[in-house]
This record gives structure tokens, C-alpha cells and sequence, in this order.
């Protein structure tokens, strides 16, 4: 279980380099997290953030209410897909009056600790970095939160994206943050499992400034849509290799 001492005393840290002149917005994919979206929200620091924005992805439950209740914007894609989910994400951002200048990306089932945005954003705040990954493989990951085959198809995919694309990450994590202009720039495509890889090859192929850094992990509340199914697993990994593949 990480320090939280001291994830409070990096906290600090970083809040001391940075100014808050950047306007930054969440956008999280949710499909049945009644029992997770409140937390997810309540620990995002509500200081560094402009908007948080719940994609509904045609939940049957009360994720909806839940996130409204707590303070979020809720949008609706009823078509179900992580990667669509997004998409609708980005395309509610084109409707504000002002752009955000950097959108984090982040899990809605309490997986992620939210109150780490502040160290995820920090390389495009002070280093001029365009991407940043969170990275689960360089942080503390609570035992049984990420399967063994979670842990292979990430080490396989970035092992293949060093290999074709000559860039090392160590993970496909969900939790990452980005210039808004960048991630427009990106026009990304995804509609289900290769959103995360789509978006790091296409940096790559974009030349941006990538960054990672390490983000801790924890059990997720209730069941993996993905890769709590065998199906979910199986299809997950073939986008993920499709998507490396498709564009070299």
C-alpha cells in the first residue's frame, strides 16, 4: 500500500512548481460504477481541476446520479466501448466555451489513485512534455489488481512498440494526461480496446514529447469489464496487437 505520507509530501512538492493558469478537465469512462464513481471523483484534487467529466456508457445502474450528486458533468454514449466512451469525452470538450489546455484520462472504478493527478500532469507543467503515461509498472500495484495476463499483454505491447516505433513505455495504463491541442491533433479513432495503444503510437509517429511516471494501483471496485472475462481478455489483446500494427 503506497505512503501516504508520502504521497502527500509529493503533492506538496508539486503544487510548489507550478502555477494554475493551465485549465485542466478529467474525462472518465464509466459503465456501472455506482459503487466506485463517487470515491473516484471525491479523491481527484479539486483544486487542479476546471471539470470532471463522467462518460455514461450506457449504464444500467445509478452511475449517473452518483457522479451528478458528487459534482461531475455527465454526458451520455449509450454505445458501449472504452474507446467510444472517449471519443465522447472529447467531443463534449469542442462545446465549452473554453478549451481545457491539458484533459487527464482517468479509470472510473477506484483503481487509480486520483489524488496523483497533480504528479501526472506536473512534466507538461514544468517540463513542457505533451503525454504523459501514469505508469502501473514503475509504481506500487496492490496484489491482484492486475491479472496475469493484464501484466504480459503490457509487457508484450510496449515491448512491440519499442521494437516498430523505437519508444520505450512500460505500460498502457489508463491514467495519462495530454495537451488538448495535442489530442486533437491526434484525430483518435478507437472505439473499443486499442484507445490507449492508438494514442502512444500515434505520439510516437507525431514526434510529441512523451513522459511517463509512476503511478500506484489498487483492486478496482466490483468487475472488470474486460479483463474479468475471458472474451474481454482474448479481444482486448488481439486490438491492442491490431492497433501497434495498424499504424506502422
Amino acid at each position: 500500500m503506497p505512503n501516504l505520507f508520502l504521497k502527500y509530501y509529493l503533492f506538496l512538492c508539486v503544487q510548489d512548481q507550478v502555477n494554475f493558469e493551465d485549465h485542466i478537465t478529467v474525462i472518465i469512462p464509466a459503465y456501472n460504477e455506482e459503487g466506485s464513481i463517487g470515491k473516484v471523483i471525491s479523491a481527484i484534487p479539486k483544486d487542479w481541476v476546471e471539470e470532471i467529466v463522467i462518460v455514461n456508457n450506457g449504464s444500467t445502474d445509478k452511475t449517473m446520479e452518483v457522479a451528478v450528486a458528487a459534482g461531475a458533468t455527465v454526458v451520455n454514449q449509450p454505445i458501449p466501448g472504452y474507446g467510444i466512451a472517449c471519443l465522447k469525452g472529447i467531443s463534449y470538450l469542442t462545446t465549452c466555451e473554453t478549451a481545457p489546455d491539458i484533459v487527464v484520462f482517468l479509470d472510473g472504478d477506484y483503481s487509480d489513485y486520483p489524488e496523483e493527478l497533480p504528479n501526472v500532469v506536473k512534466p507538461i507543467l514544468t517540463e513542457n512534455v505533451d503525454m504523459v503515461i501514469g505508469s502501473r509498472a514503475l509504481g506500487e500495484r496492490e496484489p491482484g489488481s492486475m491479472t496475469i495476463p493484464q501484466i504480459f499483454g503490457n509487457w508484450l505491447a510496449t515491448n512491440m512498440i519499442k521494437l516498430f516505433y523505437g519508444v520505450r513505455f512500460t505500460d498502457l495504463g489508463p491514467f495519462r494526461a495530454i495537451k488538448y491541442d495535442k489530442l486533437v491533433a491526434l484525430q483518435m479513432q478507437d472505439k473499443t480496446y486499442g484507445w490507449t495503444v492508438e494514442m502512444q503510437v500515434k505520439a510516437v509517429k507525431q514526434k510529441l514529447n512523451c513522459s511517463e511516471v509512476a503511478v500506484n494501483y489498487k483492486r478496482r471496485i466490483g468487475v472488470s469489464k474486460v479483463s474479468g472475462t475471458i472474451k474481454g481478455t482474448i479481444m482486448a489483446g488481439y486490438k491492442i496487437i491490431w492497433t501497434i500494427f495498424k499504424y506502422l
